[in-house]
């Protein structure tokens, strides 16, 4: 059976649900998700010293995605099911998608995943789908400096999954944005909120188009 996904109105309140064919088909607002998994490394520098580094997992999308297919994306991307709490639905879907469990992330005060805020986006595919979603935006970060676990992701989802600094992906995004779905940057902002990337958010922030 096709999965089943929430429509909500731009306050996301729920207003019925749909399939996920005809949602798309139709551009209709709907509930998603999307998570953010970062660590912490220690770099070598060329000094001798070593320092510090966030890194956030990022995903290429499978090449048979209905839409943005070989595009880059967050940690994960997905739709609550109909009478599931978003919580329940990040937490079923994250290992499902990247191979990572609660287990493997730190406690925070909300748990293993926080949700950092939300936004509503809307973007057109030249297959003729469109992707009209109130996303949620939610960040783990996994235990250790250095997690022995590496991803495994679904391929159906993803073709590859890799970290990099938060930093250089900001600024990589912000040079070549086709190189990235459509609500990666809007996700991003909401993800990283904080003086550490203050001067990036701002930039990313003034050309955002949404």
């Amino acid at each position: 059976m096709e999965d089943q996904l929430i429509l909500v109105d731009e306050q996301d309140r729920e207003t019925g649900s749909c399939g996920k064919l005809e949602a798309h088909e139709k551009g209709l607002l709907h509930r998603a998700f999307s998570i953010f998994l970062f660590r912490r490394v220690l770099i070598d520098n060329p000094d001798g010293t070593r320092t510090f580094h966030v890194q956030l997992l990022i995903q290429q999308r499978a090449p048979g995605k209905y839409h943005s297919a070989g595009l880059w994306a967050n940690s994960c991307c997905s739709h609550p099911r109909h009478g599931e709490r978003l919580m329940e639905a990040a937490l079923r879907r994250l290992p499902e998608e990247t191979g990572y469990s609660a287990e493997d992330l730190e406690d925070g005060a909300e748990g293993a995943l926080e949700e950092k805020g939300a936004f509503v986006y809307k973007a057109d595919f030249d297959n003729g789908l469109t992707e009209h979603e109130f996303d949620h935006v939610f960040v783990g970060w996994l235990k250790g400096s250095k997690p022995d676990k590496e991803p495994s992701p679904d391929p159906k989802e993803a073709s590859q999954m890799t970290f990099v600094d938060v930093e250089e992906v900001m600024n990589d995004v912000l040079k070549s944005p086709g190189k990235y779905a459509a609500w990666f940057l809007p996700a991003l902002l909401i993800a990283t909120d904080g003086e550490e990337y203050g001067s990036l958010n701002k930039e990313a922030s003034d050309r955002m188009i949404y």
